[in-house]
Formats: C-alpha cells, structure tokens, sequence
C-alpha cells in the first residue's frame, strides 16, 4: 500500500484545478506537520479513492490565487486555502471541486462544520479525535459547532474509549477505532546499527519523546526526575509549542527539533526507554496517544503518567504519578527489565491492530451505510 510520507509533491498552478473528489476532508492539523492519524487513515483511503484534503485557512494577501494546491500523488490533494475564514473556504470549493454532491465528506474538526450548509455531502464522517470543549479560545462555540456536526453526521469515529463513551450518548451510530500503528515501520528501529548524529552524541541511558512539545507536557515532572537522575539523559524530540520560559533547563534534558516520520525509527533506536510524561489534567483527559503502539513496535518499554487511554495497555506499560515513581521506573527498566517477557506482551497487543485493518473496517461501514440509504 503506497504511504504519501513518501511521496513526491508537486503544486499546482494552472487555471484549470477542478476535479471530481470521492472524498473531501476537513483537518485542523496541516499534512505535512506531524504525522498522525489523519495522514495514516487519509493516506490509506486514497489508494482507491480520490481525495481532497482541505486545512483551515492560510492567509497570504500578497496572493491573488484562491489557494495553494499540493499533489501528494494522483489520488490525494492537499488545498492550502488562502482565504479569511473557513467559512469563506465555500466560495472557492468550486473552483478545485467539479461534482455537485460529494459522496464523503470527512471532519476532523467542528470547526470546520459551517460548510456543511453549503456542499451537498452524500455521506458525513466525523472521525473525533480530541474533546473539543477542552480547546483553547472560545470553547463554547466549539461546543456548539460539535452539536452542530454531529446532528449533521452520519458516522462517528473516536480514536479513544474516553471520546466513545462521551460521544455516544449524542449519537446513535458511534464507533470507537483506537489508534494503530505501521509495525513494519518502527520495528525498523531494532535493526539500524547506527542513530544520527544529533542524538548520537548524548549520554545514555536515554529516556525519550517524541511529539508535540505544548502544555500537556509536565514539565515539573520532568524537571523533577532530571534532577534525581543525573546520570539519565532525557530527550524530547518535536515541535515546541509551549512558553519556552516554561521549560526545564538541566543539562541532561536535550530538546532536539522534529523529525519526520520516516526519521523517527532511527530516533527510537537510540532510546533506553520511552516516555510520555503528559501532565494529568482535563487536557489530557480524553488523550489517546498512538505513540504508544509507536515505542511498543520499536521494542521499548515504556513509562506513562495516568492519562486518557494508556490505562488499556496498563499490563506493559509503567504508569507513574510522582517524579519519585518515575525514578524508580527507570531503575527497575534498566537494572531488571524481562525483556523476553515484555516483547511477548507487545506481540500480543499489536497483532491484534494496524493502520490497514483500521481504515479497511472504516470503509465497510461508509459502504454499509451508503447502500442502507441509497
């Protein structure tokens, strides 16, 4: 199955953009940013059909053009809007969108819903991934915006028991598909011998994240167990999002920039252990990080705080709560882990997932429920 990470892109610039679209996609998480859930089941869904992948608006009033057209391949499109607001993003769907009615169109965000009076959808998908009255700004009208797409949606995805329990007592058809993984791809992090250089000069053991770097993250925590760990180089790796005034500054904390998706296994090749040390809080109530199945495939163990879904994978996953259980999970992993045992686990739980099997599943219920109501 073709994977668009690696694909060539092009631009498109001439006049004649439009197109017949099987699907259009609404995504508040640009395409070429990290790549996660949106990028996997998106990518996969355009292998047999064609796509348009629209992300919110990118003003650029120097431009005169309506937006910024990416090819990731013959089936699948990325549209950078250059337009005010989303809601202006209908004025210019004609030009890029030849059909009159779309057979699916897929939201990943209630923002994006104002739209959904303006093109004639066959089928609406919502594919829920975050608690959006948890969102900075203006939570009510996101709220509101929700309430709006899902009296509007024909489907509901979660990517987390969290978000399945709280949406299906407003839908009747809500299905829960936890995040997956690509095992080919991150087991390719026990076979290099060598790691790049930037992480290869670090002091190991290595305690590692990658993902975005924001406010979810609890930096006390990590600042706190750095400094009963002197001799543990901790590692983040990703896009800074938060204050950098609030980051722990010790000299065995390094934060290296983000790497892509392709780079990451040779990262995860030079972890110890891996981390997820998110602050519990509402933030992160509904979190479903799929970068535990991510460190499980590339062979680590892995150490979490208490929040959102990693309790499902609580039999080989070491939870925390204080800095002090945090050191000790440490010691234990790298003094007396069974990795035997562990790699057994592991085994257990990601034969069970992918990201293939995942969006097959997707699009026999699209295709089931498109026949019930032809």
């Amino acid at each position: 199955m073709a994977h668009p990470h690696n694909a060539s892109t092009s631009q498109i610039n001439n006049e004649n953009l439009g197109q017949y679209y099987d699907v259009i996609v609404f995504c508040h998480y640009r395409w070429q940013f990290v790549y996660q859930r949106p990028q996997h089941i998106i990518g996969r869904l355009a292998t047999n059909l064609k796509v348009l992948f629209i992300e919110e608006p990118l003003l650029n009033p120097d431009s005169n053009r309506s937006g910024n057209l990416i090819v990731m391949n013959d089936n699948l499109h990325i549209l950078q809007p250059n337009v005010q607001n989303i809601e202006s993003i209908a004025h210019i769907i004609p030009e890029y969108v030849t059909n009159k009615s779309v057979p699916v169109g897929w939201f990943y965000s209630p923002s994006f819903s104002p739209l959904l009076k303006h093109i004639n959808f066959q089928t609406v998908i919502y594919d829920c991934m975050e608690e959006p009255s948890l969102i900075k700004g203006d939570s009510k009208d996101a709220i509101n915006q929700e309430k709006y797409l899902m009296s509007r949606a024909d489907i509901i995805f979660t990517n987390g028991r969290s978000l399945y329990e709280s949406k299906k007592q407003y839908h009747s058809n809500v299905h829960l598909f936890l995040g997956s993984v690509d095992k080919s791809h991150f087991s390719k992090a026990s076979n290099w011998n060598t790691v790049p250089d930037d992480i290869a000069h670090i002091q190991s053991p290595i305690v590692g994240y990658y993902g975005i770097i924001d406010e979810r993250i609890d930096f006390s925590l990590l600042h706190e167990t750095a400094l009963k760990l002197p001799n543990v180089s901790f590692v983040m790796i990703g896009p800074l999002m938060a204050d950098v005034q609030n980051l722990p500054k010790k000299t065995n904390i390094h934060y290296l920039d983000m790497k892509s998706y392709d780079e990451m296994p040779h990262y995860l090749k030079a972890f110890d252990i891996a981390m997820m040390p998110f602050v519990v809080s509402d933030a992160t109530k509904y979190i479903s990080p799929a970068k535990t199945l991510e460190y499980m495939a590339a062979g680590k163990p892995i150490i979490s705080t208490k929040t959102g879904d990693v309790v499902d994978y609580r039999i080989c996953v070491n939870v925390i709560e204080t800095a002090e259980e945090f050191c000790n999970a440490i010691t234990f992993l790298l003094d007396r882990m069974d990795r035997l045992s562990l790699e057994m686990e592991y085994y257990s739980i990601l034969k069970k997932t992918s990201w293939d099997a995942v969006t097959h599943k997707m699009e026999s219920m699209i295709r089931t429920f498109s026949k019930g109501n032809a």
